[in-house]
């Protein structure tokens, strides 16, 4: 019995690490992730601000998908984008923890 149970708590919380709990506000649909690469070929960007967001990085002591961390940091950003008045988010470093960077612009 206890081994089941074990077992069940290792399969739901490996399924809880490839969720995504962080929802896009339908005005950031339009924001943008770009490198900065790409934002240096773009034209008239204006600089908004920056931000630093974060999401839990594991689940019971289990890393969360990296993939799914990723994904939800952008949309952290995207979504803070649009209060700083931005529609372009350009991460400005490496996902660490759960936790990254990224700068706001505003571009015609």
């Amino acid at each position: 019995m206890k081994i089941n149970k074990i077992v069940w708590i290792l399969f739901v919380s490996l399924l809880a690490s490839a969720c995504s709990w962080v929802d896009l506000k339908p005005e950031a649909e339009n924001v943008r992730v770009v490198s900065l690469e790409a934002l240096d070929a773009m034209s008239n960007c204006h600089k908004m601000g920056s931000t630093t967001v974060s999401v839990k990085a594991d689940v019971a002591s289990i890393a969360r998908n990296a993939e799914a961390v990723r994904v939800e940091l952008e949309t952290l950003a995207r979504n803070s984008a649009i209060d700083l008045g931005g529609n372009t988010v350009v991460p400005i470093s490496q996902v660490d923890k759960g936790k990254q960077s990224f700068v706001v612009y505003t571009c015609n």
